[in-house]
């Protein structure tokens, strides 16, 4: 039997995800929101919205472009009115002061870092603003360039700096002002895929090390399951679903949470419902075995450590997962049985 065991590089994010955090009772909830609705003049935007954040989370709000993550985010941080409802931190209620009053600090895309400013003087300037005294500050922004990984840049411009040292440099301006909550809205889609890699370890670190609580936003699931303690998916201005990494992947609560997390194989079934399989939950098994489906192998691609092979089963292609030492022997064109470890119907 050829088993299709749980390679694939998101089932690997969950899994190597330390401490994954529960919502225990006796946990501090940093964050609250309370029937908060934003709505726009043309109508979009969110409504409704209630959620907990405890201190020491990182919350990660996923979903596509014009979800309201964005929205729910610059509600937070101040740069949004909310329409109704209150947002609370601390237990002391934000909607009513404005961003630089509120024990927040955003961390956007586009770094905003002023051009004519060296990294010394970007990151002193919030705290000159809190007349902070000189060596406390030059000592405060030695320690954070170190954090961040980025030490001896202090006279450099950010135009002598790569993206992803200027988002280093954005991350470190905002926690030298020691935010209760630090929120970044997407702030490594301008990245490349290597760079991206290095700085969620790097906000994963940090975080670890300050046990501070984070909102974030991203339309990118493989970041969602790399960073968070909780996701938030989104559709449409609403919660789909909210729960740890491995609840969402292991137990989507709707068809478009298994559709938006990690690869799946959708089966229409005879009564109208879905079928649905993740590829590493799937088993070729060889004849006279019991099965669930019959096929053709259609394609066999190496990815690495692992081998994605498809199979055609009538109208439907089935993708599943297989190590490399468990495929030899099999070739394309071969009939095979599948077997499903576990599924969900929608």
């Amino acid at each position: 039997m050829i088993e299709c065991k749980g390679v694939n590089d998101m089932e690997e994010k969950i899994l190597t995800n330390e401490t994954v955090k529960s919502a225990a009772p006796d946990r501090v909830i940093k964050l609250q929101i309370k029937d908060m609705t934003k709505k726009y003049d043309n109508g979009d935007g969110v409504e409704h919205i209630d959620l907990d954040i405890y201190e020491g989370e990182i919350v990660t709000m996923l979903g596509p472009s014009g979800c309201g993550k964005s929205t729910i985010l610059r509600t937070i941080g101040g740069f949004l009115d909310v329409t109704s409802g209150d947002i609370q931190i601390d237990g002391k209620s934000i909607v009513n002061l404005p961003p630089e009053k509120r024990p927040t600090a955003m961390v956007f895309q586009s770094y905003n870092l002023w051009p004519h400013m060296t990294v010394y003087e970007n990151l002193a300037f919030g705290l000159k603003l809190r007349k902070t005294p000189k060596d406390e500050m030059d000592r405060e922004i030695k320690r954070h360039l170190e954090m961040v990984g980025i030490s001896g840049m202090e006279t450099k411009y950010p135009s002598q700096l790569s993206g992803g040292q200027q988002q280093r440099v954005a991350i470190a301006r905002s926690l030298l002002l020691k935010p209760s909550v630090l929120l970044l809205d997407e702030p490594f889609s301008a990245l490349d895929a290597k760079i991206r890699q290095q700085m969620r370890e790097e906000v994963k670190k940090i975080q670890s090390e300050l046990g501070i609580t984070i909102v974030f936003v991203t339309h990118d699931q493989e970041e969602a399951m790399a960073l968070s303690h909780r996701i938030v998916v989104m559709n449409k201005g609403k919660f789909e679903q909210v729960g740890t990494p491995s609840e969402i992947y292991d137990n989507p609560a709707s068809r478009y949470v298994a559709s938006f997390i990690g690869e799946m194989n959708f089966i229409p079934q005879a009564d109208g419902s879905t079928m649905a399989v993740r590829p590493e939950e799937v088993f070729l098994v060889k004849d006279g075995e019991a099965c669930d489906m019959s096929g053709t192998i259609r394609t066999i691609m190496l990815l690495g450590h692992y081998v994605e092979t498809n199979v055609q089963c009538g109208e439907n292609v089935i993708k599943c997962y297989v190590q490399r030492e468990d495929i030899e022997g099999v070739n394309v064109g071969d009939k095979v049985n599948l077997k499903f470890a576990k599924h969900h119907v929608f």
